[in-house]
């Protein structure tokens, strides 16, 4: 290890042994555990450097260099509604979880469109008779025995969000997690976690967000759990539209149980350098996967999508697009790898990455992947880079649409392909709005 990653290493771990003295005897003791469990794998492993062949491409020196504070008891209380309204969604109201600045924001929060029996709330409030949920499932899907950035935040987990929904209900509104930045003296750094259990035969939507009020620095080291049990369905989208400023790393890990259906659309706008780890398991038979994915990165950001989709039972199907619109100096990574395991027959994956370049200067490197060990499958993968069409513009210059405006009409239609995919319209209309506003493009005739 390198004496900067050593360095900051040491910061990490002083961070984890200041939460661990702070909460010893105020938190149950199998989350104590599960905490020095993790702190202790984070200090065995090595964070991850350009010479690990997942991390090639993304280097997170910069990050380690940050003057970090790795504080649990950040104020929220000088976020107001006003700030928070254009982050919010029309159709959850009623149904949403706020944090700040990693700190649980209650009189932000409004949950009373929240039906009887689902559990939505933050971790360290739960009720007594509600714990056996996270005793039963917290840090059981995110590995943090193998990755150093998950065992750091399992490490330092004190709070974060808890969403349960239980056999066989179904929720017809969606339930919105925010998780804000906002303004500090200090480059904060904020480790959002998020329980997701869809149980068996449910039915629900969940929005996850992470923003920022303003541009500042920091840091937000994100990890998400997922298990979609038999027969369930739970369509999941992610946006994460952090300062331009800060760093991202976030990681979803997704267990899928037998005739489940798991629906997942990641859009990534902010951030100076953002990545997303997914990781799909699909452990029973006629299981289902639809992954969609945007990126775009514009002047000096750089955007990673990991994704993972492991087919472990036979009958199951994955589908799955990302594309990227990569301007001005902007860098994109993705990776995305379709593992079948042996036995998993009749298998149908499909893996589509599609890139937009809009400039001589932006650069993507894609790497779709296959690794079959099953007989009689479907399998298929692909990958373009490419800018746009001289005879596109052409034709709608030919009646009479400027420059200007043809490119801002090809741009939105290649990133509409992936945003149209989310049905509720107020989260299209706020995508649709930040794109175009980001890549400095109206759709306004002049």
């Amino acid at each position: 290890m390198t004496p900067i990653l050593a360095k900051e290493k040491d910061s990490f771990l002083a961070a984890v042994d200041t939460l661990r003295r702070v909460r010893t005897g105020q938190d149950a003791v199998w989350l104590e555990n599960l905490r020095d469990d993790a702190g202790s794998r984070f200090e065995a492993l090595n964070l991850p450097t350009t010479h690990d062949e997942e991390w090639k491409y993304t280097n997170i020196t910069p990050l380690l260099k940050l003057p970090l504070r790795h504080s649990t008891d950040l104020d929220s209380s000088h976020v107001t509604r006003e700030q928070l309204e254009p982050f919010t969604f029309a159709e959850a109201r009623t149904s949403l979880l706020v944090f700040v600045n990693g700190a649980f924001a209650e009189e932000l929060s409004d949950l009373s469109g929240i039906p009887s029996g689902v559990v939505v709330g933050s971790i360290g409030r739960l009720p007594t008779e509600q714990t056996s949920i996270l005793r039963e499932h917290l840090g059981t899907y995110a590995p943090y025995r193998d990755d150093a950035l998950v065992a750091l935040n399992t490490a330092l987990l004190a709070d974060g969000a808890c969403v349960f929904i239980p056999e066989d209900v179904v929720i017809e509104s969606p339930i919105h997690v925010l998780f804000i930045s906002s303004a500090s003296e200090t480059i904060n750094a904020a480790y959002p976690r998020i329980l997701l259990i869809a149980g068996r035969g449910s039915i629900a939507t969940v929005i996850e967000s992470y923003v920022s009020t303003d541009e500042q620095v920091y840091f937000t080291n994100a990890v998400t759990e997922v298990l979609v049990a038999e027969h369930a369905r739970l369509d999941h989208y992610r946006l994460q539209e952090e300062s331009e400023n800060a760093f991202h790393i976030g990681t979803t890990e997704v267990l899928q149980e037998g005739a489940s259906f798991y629906n997942s659309c990641a859009i990534s706008l902010g951030a100076r350098l953002a990545r997303h780890n997914l990781s799909l398991a699909l452990n029973g038979e006629r299981s289902e996967s639809v992954v969609n994915g945007l990126y775009v990165a514009s002047e000096g950001q750089h955007a990673d999508s990991h994704t993972s989709i492991d087919h472990r039972r036979p009958n199951c199907a994955s589908h799955q697009l990302y594309k990227g619109i990569l301007d001005g100096t902007g860098r994109a990574v993705f990776s995305g790898k379709i593992f079948v395991r042996e036995g998993a027959l009749h298998t149908d994956a499909r893996q589509l990455n599609k890139n937009l370049l809009l400039s001589d200067q932006a650069s993507v490197d894609t790497k779709p992947q296959l690794e079959i060990f099953a007989d009689d499958v479907k399998c298929a993968h692909g990958a373009t880079v490419g800018q746009l069409e001289d005879e596109e513009l052409f034709y709608l210059a030919s009646r009479g649409i400027n420059l200007e405006r043809a490119r801002a009409l090809l741009t939105y239609g290649f990133a509409e392909d992936v945003i149209r995919k989310i049905p509720l319209g107020s989260v299209r209309g706020q995508l649709d709005r930040i794109v175009l506003d980001k890549l400095h493009q109206s759709l306004e005739a002049e």
